[in-house]
């Protein structure tokens, strides 16, 4: 499944390369990416590809305590929540 991961924090060295690592050993791979800076607040959106046996619920934990741990708020949700807002 496609997912939509955030990721929203002060800026500080180590974000990315933090978020990309846990995706890597999930086995997560990272279709697109898009960041930016906005004043002092690092923002970050990804498309990822999680595989199918991967239980979303679990992996959002996990990155919310990486994102704990970094002072970065990271959410991770399926692609399909977005597409049906759209639907609305």
């Amino acid at each position: 499944m496609r997912a939509i991961l955030t990721a929203v924090g002060k800026d500080k060295v180590g974000i990315v390369a933090q978020i990309s690592q846990t995706l890597a050993d999930e086995e997560i791979n990272i279709l697109d990416v898009s960041q930016t800076l906005m004043a002092d607040n690092f923002v970050m959106t990804m498309m990822v590809k999680v595989p199918d046996n991967k239980d979303l619920s679990k992996l959002n934990d996990k990155l919310t305590a990486l994102g704990q741990k970094m002072d970065v708020e990271i959410n991770l949700r399926n692609e399909e929540l977005y597409s049906a807002m759209h639907d609305l």
